[in-house]
């Protein structure tokens, strides 16, 4: 199937078009939360639509699910897509590189080319946040990015989608990194909500107590 290309328009769908994007046009808030006031959020929403006609938004969150562990798990890439002085057309040679070294689909390697000719692949790591939001609220899930200071086991990572599913009231897809700094404990983030119970911030929290 040929990939389609996107172009804004009035409710910012249809198709891709990486000499162009131009969220500006678009008015529409999504019900999530209110997720596509924001710029990253306008760009995350017109990847759900077009990938939902197209019938691709597994094999879309596939391919942010790989950019993310990407981006997390080279320092470099991180700097890059941050590097102000890096060339568009340099970006888009990389961003193509690396979409076809993780096997991306050719939707996503589009969106990567509107990203990088317009100068966005700074909010990348946003953008897929905002796009796995959108994914989860319309299959009537929501989603709980959880960092800890080591991988969980499979019991404790049921044990604490009960929990979520429980405070939420609906399904609760966790999506799971590790940062050895938090020292243990959990970090917990659905949505605008954080929950902290990692060591590293209960010692901070101590430290400033006796500084009073």
């Amino acid at each position: 199937m040929r990939a389609p290309e996107l172009r804004a328009t009035g409710r910012f769908r249809a198709e891709f078009k990486p000499a162009h994007l131009d969220v500006r046009e678009t008015t529409r808030v999504e019900n999530s939360g209110g997720i596509t006031a924001s710029l990253q959020g306008r760009y995350a929403s017109a990847l759900y639509d077009l990938a939902s006609e197209n019938g691709v938004v597994s094999a879309v969150e596939s391919d942010l699910d790989k950019l993310s562990q990407a981006i997390l798990g080279n320092a470099d890439l991180s700097a890059l897509i941050r590097n102000p002085q890096v060339s568009r057309d340099a970006l888009a040679k990389v961003m193509d590189g690396i979409a076809g070294v993780l096997g991306l689909s050719d939707l996503t390697k589009n969106f990567l080319g509107v990203l990088s000719a317009n100068r966005r692949l700074s909010a990348l790591p946003e953008i897929i946040r905002a796009f796995n939001a959108i994914a989860a609220a319309a299959r009537g899930e929501v989603t709980a990015e959880v960092t800890s200071a080591h991988a969980l086991t499979e019991d404790q990572l049921t044990a604490l989608e009960a929990k979520l599913k429980e405070r939420e009231g609906r399904t609760v897809k966790i999506k799971t990194s590790v940062d050895p700094e938090l020292l243990g404990g959990l970090v917990v983030t659905i949505g605008s909500k954080r929950i902290d119970s990692s060591i590293r911030t209960r010692l901070n929290s101590l430290a400033n107590a006796m500084k009073g």
